[in-house]
């Protein structure tokens, strides 16, 4: 009976996505909107057969085993994060940004049509009304796009999408285990998007569109992927153990870094990127205090990995794991981390984060492949820390959380923001992370494994974690409201509460990884 139709979780799941997804509809009401409505229904309906798929161990590729595919979740990130966007774009009237969020709408309904395809190929019996749903969908959204789209608009989806495909086969491959299928969607789907703008931007740097910074989180995410793949490769036929080798992947970065990424990003800046890169952190003495003030707050996280660690080999039990609330101190010192910046210099901080972000997927590299002499160490200390999200071969938990409180920050156009004060809902888009990971997640985990007792249905989440969660929110965002100027919601409170509350309830239902996924949807909602 639990096979013939889905489980209470995943239809609690749906039930808020599709509450997004109208709550967007209504708030932008073109035919875009509509495309976003054809796709949730469409997935909704390949999420139940794929998870079948999954459950009976027949996929193609090894996925996370611990929660549903999330092909209906992630299928409606990127296409609404597009709408939302244009219109965003199309209030301050920007066009060239409001084109660009049309475009990222069209090319998220790709690759979910595409990833939606591939499940419904795949799965035995093909589920003959499950197709014809699709196709429906499909050809809806197509007709709308091909009269929205120019030529080389529809290119530009093509090639993203042609990324992702060649991607998706690579990554997979070498990362088994390590993703569901709409965490690869949101993921490889970023990376794709990012690859594609960048080689677009560097064919066309002399136009002069965007600005160093924007430049910089492209070159360092799409250089990371490539240094990630290359290694991969390269270890799949030697040991990454010894001496030699991991002498070799220090030079090879090096030279990776040295004389690919360096000159790309000179290309693209037209200025030494080291020489550009201190001048910028130490432009001002606020951003000198605000460096030597998180350089504290990373030095507290190290001491506390090592306590922990220290504690677990006084321990007599061998697999003492870190609990909940020692794991979520690590979400208030990125809080901690990120206010001041949001507050004081956003700019700062945007670079910041992608500078982390290079350091920690290099760590990542260095504990996967063992290198020495720190890959050993790396694998001991944060094994601690290790719980089932964690079945892959990478450790990705703490990288996701730098993803989630940086994603508002990175995708929010800031050429489409309301000149001078910001006085709406939007004002808060770069605090989505902090309120829906940094704050809402938290109190939710603290406060639901120790005070919690009434479960939602199907979940092991409980109804006190999530309204505590609301609340701590509610009372996050007056606290914002003082302490920075620049937020002035002017009477916008029903949708603030309304958008934190839906998202608390995804954070309560939700299997995917919610350090992703929750400050995407909070972010989309205070957009539109």
């Amino acid at each position: 009976m639990a096979s013939a139709m889905p489980n209470k979780a995943m239809l609690g799941e749906a039930t808020i996505v599709f509450m997004v997804v109208l709550s967007i509809h209504a708030s932008v009401w073109d035919r875009y909107s509509w495309c976003t409505v054809a796709l949730a229904v469409q997935a909704f309906y390949v999420q139940y057969k794929w998870d079948r798929l999954l459950q009976q161990g027949a996929a193609v590729f090894q996925f996370r085993t611990t929660a549903n595919s999330g092909l209906l979740p992630a299928s409606m990130v990127i296409p609404l994060l597009g709408v939302v966007m244009k219109k965003c774009c199309e209030s301050a009237e920007n066009v060239y940004f409001e084109r660009f969020g049309i475009v990222v709408a069209a090319t998220g309904m790709a690759l979910a049509l595409f990833l939606s395809i591939l499940a419904l190929g795949i799965t035995r019996p093909v589920p003959t009304n499950t197709c014809v749903i699709s196709g429906m969908a499909g050809s809806v959204i197509i007709y709308i796009m091909k009269h929205s789209l120019s030529v080389a608009e529809v290119i530009e989806v093509l090639e993203v999408l042609l990324i992702f495909v060649y991607l998706n086969m690579i990554l997979l491959y070498l990362l088994p285990r390590c993703f569901t299928p709409g965490e690869a969607l949101l993921i490889l789907g970023g990376i794709s998007f990012a690859l594609n703008q960048l080689i677009k931007r560097s064919l066309n740097v002399i136009q002069g569109r965007g600005d160093p910074v924007d430049f910089f989180l492209l070159v360092v995410v799409v250089g990371m992927v490539i240094m990630g793949i290359f290694f991969s490769m390269f270890f799949a036929f030697m040991d990454s153990g010894t001496w030699t080798s991991s002498l070799f992947f220090h030079l090879m970065t090096g030279v990776l870094g040295l004389g690919v990424i360096m000159p790309w990003l000179y290309h693209l800046i037209r200025e030494n990127p080291l020489l550009w890169l201190f001048q910028f952190l130490f432009q001002t003495d606020t951003r000198i205090y605000l460096l030597i003030y998180w350089s504290l707050l990373a030095a507290s996280a190290c001491i506390v990995v090592m306590y922990q660690n220290a504690k677990r080999l006084s321990s007599e039990s061998k697999k003492h794991q870190a609990s909940t609330v020692t794991r979520k101190y690590f979400h208030f010192i990125i809080v901690a981390t990120y206010v001041p910046g949001l507050i004081y210099d956003r700019l700062l901080l945007y670079v910041a984060a992608v500078v982390c972000l290079a350091v920690f997927i290099i760590l990542e590299y260095i504990r996967l492949f063992r290198i020495k002499p720190l890959g050993q160490t790396l694998r001991n200390l944060l094994s601690l820390f290790l719980d089932e999200r964690d079945s892959g071969p990478l450790i990705l938990t703490h990288i996701y959380l730098l993803l989630g409180m940086s994603l508002p920050l990175w995708l929010f156009p800031r050429p489409c923001a309301p000149k001078g004060s910001l006085g709406s809902v939007g004002a808060l888009v770069p605090y989505a992370g902090v309120l829906a990971v940094g704050v809402g997640d938290t109190i939710a985990s603290i406060f639901g494994s120790t005070v919690g007792e009434i479960h939602w249905p199907g979940t092991v989440k409980t109804f006190e974690g999530t309204m505590s969660s609301i609340f701590a929110q509610i009372i996050s965002v007056a606290l914002i409201l003082i302490f920075d100027s620049k937020v002035d919601l002017n009477s916008s409170y029903a949708w603030i509460l309304g958008s934190i509350t839906i998202i608390s309830l995804l954070e309560a239902y939700t299997t995917q990884i919610d350090n992703l996924m929750l400050p995407l949807y909070l972010q989309i909602l205070l957009m539109a």
